[in-house]
């Protein structure tokens, strides 16, 4: 249980444990603001392209004669 204890203080000062959560959480975060970006902008796109498409179906093109 001593060897536990000393592992685990030894990991909390050392810098690389903060260094490797910090990573985690940044890379979290960046994936959060990411996904939520996809979603938003596939919306919007989603949105657009049944604006044009409705737009495209009231045209009618004269033929060449």
């Amino acid at each position: 249980m001593a060897k536990f204890i000393a592992t685990a203080r030894r990991f909390v000062r050392e810098e690389e444990g903060a260094t490797l959560v910090e990573y985690a959480l940044a890379l979290a975060l960046i994936s959060l603001v990411a996904g939520l970006g996809a979603v938003i902008l596939g919306q919007n796109i989603s949105t657009f392209f049944g604006k044009v498409g409705t737009s495209v179906q009231g045209v009618t093109v004269p033929t060449p004669s």
